[in-house]
């Protein structure tokens, strides 16, 4: 049984039990609800999730469980001359052994037996099925498949036996204890409050396994690398010399660090004075029907993918800067050779200025609109012109939300890759001509990953110090950005 068809089962039997709870909740109540210290909902909702919870706890731990018993039984299975192979290679053979696995499952029982007996070729039948494989499969390969298939399959029909079997089981203990004067409701809520609780904790799990993965393997990093050459080194030059490269390189951070901020710093000189008038203009000025048709149009702006912002500013951006220049040196010097490069970090911080606008507008509109009305009204009441309470008035109220809101920009400016990669460039260097390119510390993090690598060589696990850089200077400005909002909220509520 697929899993699929399993979970639609567990929900046929939780409805079951929902109703049967009911019903058994409304007979021994006879008639008078009153009588139960619960609705009669409660006690349907209590059964239904003894008949689902169980199983489907079962069901998750199996998945989990059962893939890491299979891949053993399998790796053991294979000959002792793979087993001893590097552990790279033995897990590329095993992932042919799975690709061979998934593409048997899609033959016909007559493509299988052509297989076995020597009348079809394996490889042309799976590349035809859409499994491509890189090399011919083994006999030992093809062996350890058909186990692994075999394993699978079996692990699925225990799994959906144990799963039905103790739902029906968990099912009954549920309704056997329904009775009048059972708390349902208590339980019910109780499950509801752990189930948030699940909820509220997998972004912070989430969040502590990422910290604790680059971690580990930026310790590996430092203990290739010093700290200090890494934090404190001018020159970017990590030399890719093949896999398992534990010397040469230099790796340091200043360079990408100061392309990092230097190309956001540009973004946000573009941002944030078009992004807060905008917000200004909407929140004040605007009337209802231009604000109904101008904030949706400028928040589009957030929903366009980053890439094809890059594509904008390789293609269109990029080359006007240039052209301009080279028109402009032509009639101050004569030499038509142009100071701006296509790829340059006044292009890259144009253009990810024109993607963090609705950042700007539509966080700072909402701060300004959050202002109490009883501020804007006093201040016209004593006099004040429209501009002169939105100066003295409005944007003091609202300018510890305005500070918040343009840290979290800005910390969404650090953090963008696409942008960079097309309209700055990879060049990792200090300088302080915008006109020239530079590239930031996103950018290396792909050029480092990009390709078939292996995690044993500083020049690849750089790319992880380089990660866990970033997410603490991105978690400083955030940080900050919310003390600066909660420390100063309540002065204007």
């Amino acid at each position: 049984m697929s899993v699929s068809l399993l979970l639609l089962c567990l929900s046929v039997f939780g409805a079951s039990a929902f109703v049967l709870g009911r019903v058994r909740a409304a007979a021994l109540s006879g008639g008078r609800s009153s009588s139960m210290h619960s609705r009669l909902g409660y006690h349907g909702a209590y059964a239904a999730i003894w008949a689902v919870l169980p199983a489907l706890a079962l069901v998750c731990v199996w998945l989990i469980v059962s893939p890491i018993m299979i891949d053993r039984v399998v790796t053991k299975s294979f000959p002792e001359e793979v087993r001893s192979l590097p552990q790279a290679e033995l897990n590329l053979s095993y992932g042919m052994v799975r690709s061979i696995a998934r593409g048997m499952r899609m033959l016909e029982s007559q493509e299988l037996a052509d297989v076995d007996g020597g009348k079809a070729d394996l490889q042309l039948l799976l590349a035809q099925k859409g499994v491509p494989l890189a090399v011919r499969p083994t006999g030992y390969m093809i062996d350890a498949a058909n186990k692994y298939n075999g394993m699978r399959e079996a692990s699925r029909m225990v799994m959906s036996a144990a799963a039905i079997a103790l739902s029906l089981l968990c099912a009954a203990r549920g309704l056997r204890a329904i009775a009048p004067r059972f708390r349902a409701r208590n339980r019910v809520e109780q499950v509801i409050l752990g189930a948030l609780i699940v909820a509220s904790s997998i972004a912070v799990l989430t969040t502590v396994g990422i910290v604790v993965s680059m971690l580990s393997e930026a310790a590996r990093f430092f203990s290739m690398v010093p700290a200090s050459e890494f934090f404190f080194g001018t020159v970017w030059d990590p030399r890719f010399a093949g896999a398992g490269t534990q010397t040469s390189g230099t790796f340091g951070l200043i360079p990408l660090l100061a392309g990092t901020i230097y190309i956001g710093l540009v973004a946000m000189l573009f941002a944030v004075p078009i992004g807060l008038f905008a917000a200004i203009y909407m929140a004040e000025y605007a009337s209802a029907r231009v604000r109904f048709i101008a904030k949706p149009m400028l928040e589009v702006l957030a929903g366009i993918p980053t890439i094809v912002y890059g594509f904008f500013a390789l293609v269109t951006v990029g080359p006007f800067l240039r052209d301009i220049s080279v028109e402009i040196d032509g009639l101050m010097t004569g030499d038509y050779k142009g100071f701006i490069e296509a790829q340059s970090v006044l292009t890259a911080g144009f253009v990810m200025g024109v993607m963090l606008i609705p950042y700007v507008s539509s966080l700072s509109d909402d701060i300004i609109m959050a202002v109490p009305r009883s501020l804007r009204d006093g201040s016209l009441g004593l006099g004040a012109t429209r501009s002169e309470t939105v100066k003295r008035v409005l944007l003091p109220a609202a300018l510890p939300g305005i500070v918040g809101a343009l840290l979290m920009t800005a910390s969404r400016a650090i953090g963008e890759t696409m942008i960079v990669v097309l309209a700055a460039g990879v060049a990792a260097r200090m300088q302080l001509d915008p006109f020239e390119p530079m590239t930031t510390v996103t950018v290396k993090i792909v050029n480092q990953l990009t390709g078939d690598l292996e995690f044993t060589s500083p020049q690849t696990l750089v790319a992880f110090a380089l990660g866990i850089t970033l997410f603490f200077l991105t978690l400083c400005l955030n940080v900050y950005a919310l003390y600066i909002v909660r420390r100063y909220r309540e002065q204007y509520e």
